[in-house]
């Protein structure tokens, strides 16, 4: 069997299912959605953002038994056409996920156009990864579609197709997008409001904006909001996540929480953060 092994495990390093039940002590389920069809959810390390993660997941968890998860990944390195992987399985500390290869090639035959089965797309690209140990703890049973989605209009009409296959599926299945917000410092050659207090709160209404969108799902304006004030690393996966959920019955994002880099782990003068946020549909 096809296995992709880690290619980033420092970005949740220790012992996982551990780690996973730090992030959620305290933590109250919402109550709305009723019903997940859909998330968003950051995919930094996870002493940044695992606690955003997790409580996204967790969220699902209590709402539901999906026995399949479709992921849309940011593809930070790929820019061929939205790729799938579509056979074996993907490591984890805590053992591997099998791909749900009926599913994997029922969205490859209903999206020729827009998709190709390239297994290579996938080597060095973390943003599917680092939600696997939260799927493998939190739902051991599950299997896994992986599709890396480019930040361009094929993105809405993917999701679009992917809800209309789920739609009628035989298994419950939950579609996740994977994306962080904006990338401000130095280190990202991004500081359009300099540093200290008034850059920090420019971060937080910049992510704001694109958030605003994803609860009102205008899965139609996320690429170009984030073309042009570079507030999320992976509009397409998020365009794709609402696009299906859209078709699946959601007619709202509910936010579950929002934090950046910088309020986790941040000292002294505001100069740099990435911003996280977790989202039910």
């Amino acid at each position: 069997m096809q296995v992709r092994e880690a290619c980033a495990p420092h970005f949740y390093a220790g012992d996982c299912a551990r780690l996973t039940e730090r992030f959620l002590q305290g933590f109250s389920v919402p109550e709305r959605p009723s019903k997940a069809v859909a998330g968003i959810v950051p995919h930094a390390g996870w002493q940044y953002s695992g606690a955003v993660a997790a409580k996204v997941f967790k969220s699902i968890q209590q709402k539901g038994n999906p026995a399949t998860f479709v992921i849309f990944g940011a593809a930070h390195r790929w820019r061929g056409l939205n790729s799938v992987y579509a056979h074996g399985a993907w490591a984890t500390p805590l053992g591997n996920i099998g791909i749900d290869e009926g599913l994997a090639a029922r969205i490859l035959d209903a999206t020729p156009e827009w998709t190709v089965k390239e297994p290579k797309a996938h080597s060095g690209e973390h943003s599917i990864e680092v939600q696997l140990p939260f799927l493998k703890h939190l739902f051991p049973q599950a299997k896994l579609v992986p599709v890396l989605v480019n930040p361009d209009f094929h993105a809405l009409l993917l999701g679009k197709r992917v809800g209309e296959i789920l739609k009628n599926f035989e298994r419950p299945v939950v579609v996740i997008g994977s994306s962080d917000l904006t990338h401000y410092g130095d280190a990202y050659a991004f500081t359009p409001a300099g540093y200290g207090p008034k850059a920090r709160q420019w971060v937080r209404e910049n992510d704001a904006r694109i958030l605003r969108l994803a609860e009102r799902m205008a899965a139609a304006e996320l690429s170009r909001e984030a073309a042009r004030n570079q507030n999320a690393c992976g509009p397409g996966a998020i365009a794709a996540t609402i696009a299906a959920a859209q078709v699946l019955g959601a007619e709202r994002g509910h936010l579950v929480e929002y934090t950046t880099s910088h309020d986790v782990a941040g000292k002294g003068e505001f100069r740099t953060a990435v911003g996280y946020a977790g989202l039910l549909f």
